[in-house]
């Protein structure tokens, strides 16, 4: 059995810039991030002569303690959390990374991915560079610390427009801190302020989190930099919407906005599309798998007029189940991360709302469990359209060929999950349950329509430096 996580999910930033305790902000932002990665954490912070880190395996709490944040001194700070879409899981691919090179002292932290890594490694490493890590992110300082006469905003330009695919990127150095959106806008980042301070976030909820007032996101392309004394945008492209729309299926906390919407309506409204699209007549009850299916769940069954229970229990202290040493441990804690209620399910038909199937293996195993527990009939819907081609953008899906969709017709699919029915949201509902035009989404791996050409290489190199 594959218990592999189904899912893993993309990166979170946080920075502050001119507030006394920034250090201890961002802190507090990347606790608020953790759902985007669970792997490290990091921050590196100035007191404008200097770049000090702290980098560690683990979770944001795991990672700093009081003695840490005081260390790291400085009116100034960027953070990041980890989940490894390209570079293993190991300490030298911990963000923010830092270096020191003939332009000073420069940070940055990355959420997304890199279409063109491949290229750039092997650019950089024939002019002489070598990298430390396995991460598509450290291309960026090598670019960086390339010489040129250009001064140093327009360098940075440069090296921005060297890359190509989803970046969300913050940068750090004594003087700075600047946030950078790719001309895609596949990742969200928000800018906000707190008192006279500046603040860049992946999501609003890390911004409601230490009481700094949401301004608005970065536009696709878009580079803020702020300084001393002075705020400045300006844009490294022409603005081509392609917004990652799993970003408001699974990834994005409920109490955040992203995209120009909110996710908690967004979701509502893609549960009660798939009670239009597909009714499971005759039912009982609706249970959510948690976290990321409650609200499908809700808005399923708002408009199904069927009652909602709890039919799953989440426990909030199982750790992550890929790390465990022996393939049985992992078994066993999958087992042990939902608890089914048999009050809630026994002897009834029962409509089960996830937002996604990936391998599959895991929600076979949720079907089975709620079997054990006596349910008369299991009726599965997804709060979106069957994934069936892997992404190059930011997300960990895996292979074509891994990917139960892929491999597998609606029937054989039924079959192997033993439910008794399967409904999957249509593209076209998923993308009318948005606020945003639909062509300023990325549906590529629903679709396999992909808003730009993957190199041949990419897929070879994200599946090798996992």
């Amino acid at each position: 059995m594959d218990v592999r996580p189904e899912k893993r999910e993309s990166c979170g930033l946080f920075g502050v810039f001119g507030h006394p305790d920034a250090v201890r902000k961002t802190y507090y932002g990347l606790f608020a991030l953790q759902h985007r990665g669970q792997e490290s954490a990091g921050i590196v912070a100035t007191d404008g002569c200097r770049l000090m880190d702290h980098l560690g395996m683990g979770l944001v709490a795991e990672v700093f303690d009081d003695a840490t944040i005081r260390r790291l001194d400085g009116p100034r700070a960027i953070g990041h959390v980890r989940y490894s879409t390209t570079g293993s899981s190991m300490i030298c691919n911990a963000q923010p990374m830092l270096v020191k090179c003939a332009r000073g002292e420069i940070a940055v932290a990355h959420n997304g991915n890199l279409t063109n890594s491949a290229a750039l490694h092997l650019e950089l490493e024939e002019k002489g560079s070598i990298f430390r890590s396995t991460a598509d992110s450290e291309a960026i300082l090598h670019l960086y610390a390339q010489p040129s006469e250009l001064d140093e905003v327009e360098h940075l330009l440069w090296t921005l427009r060297r890359l190509e695919g989803a970046f969300s990127l913050l940068f750090l150095t004594p003087t700075a801190m600047i946030g950078v959106r790719d001309p895609h806008g596949w990742r969200p980042l928000w800018l906000g302020r707190l008192g006279d301070a500046h603040v860049l976030a992946s999501e609003t909820c890390a911004l409601d989190l230490v009481g700094a007032k949401a301004l608005r996101e970065l536009e696709p392309g878009e580079v803020v930099i702020v300084e001393e004394r002075r705020m400045a945008s300006v844009h490294i492209g022409p603005p081509t919407p392609s917004h990652c729309i799993f970003e408001h299926v699974y990834f994005a906390r409920p109490d955040s906005a992203i995209f120009g919407d909110s996710v908690h309506e967004v979701r509502r409204r893609l549960g009660r599309q798939l009670a239009r699209e597909c009714p499971a007549p005759g039912a009982d009850v609706v249970i959510p798998v948690p976290d990321s299916g409650i609200l499908a769940a809700m808005g399923f069954a708002d408009e199904a007029k069927l009652p909602l229970d709890q039919g799953f229990i989440r426990s909030h202290y199982v750790g992550r189940t890929f790390i465990q040493p022996t393939q049985t441990e992992r078994v066993e804690r999958v087992g042990m991360k939902l608890a089914v209620v048999r009050a809630a399910v026994e002897g009834k038909k029962v409509v089960v709302v996830d937002d996604s199937i990936v391998r599959g293996t895991t929600a076979r195993s949720r079907v089975g469990s709620l079997r054990r527990a006596g349910a008369a009939e299991v009726h599965l819907r997804i709060s979106c359209p069957p994934i069936r081609h892997p992404c190059f953008f930011g997300i960990d899906f895996p292979t074509g060929e891994e990917l139960i969709a892929n491999r597998k017709n609606h029937a054989e699919m039924q079959e192997e999950l033993e439910v008794d029915s399967l409904g999957y949201l249509s593209l076209d509902g998923m993308l009318r349950a948005v606020g945003r035009p639909p062509g300023n989404y990325c549906t590529a791996c629903f679709s396999g329509r992909y808003p730009i050409p993957v190199p041949a290489t990419a897929d070879k190199y994200v599946h090798e430096h996992r």
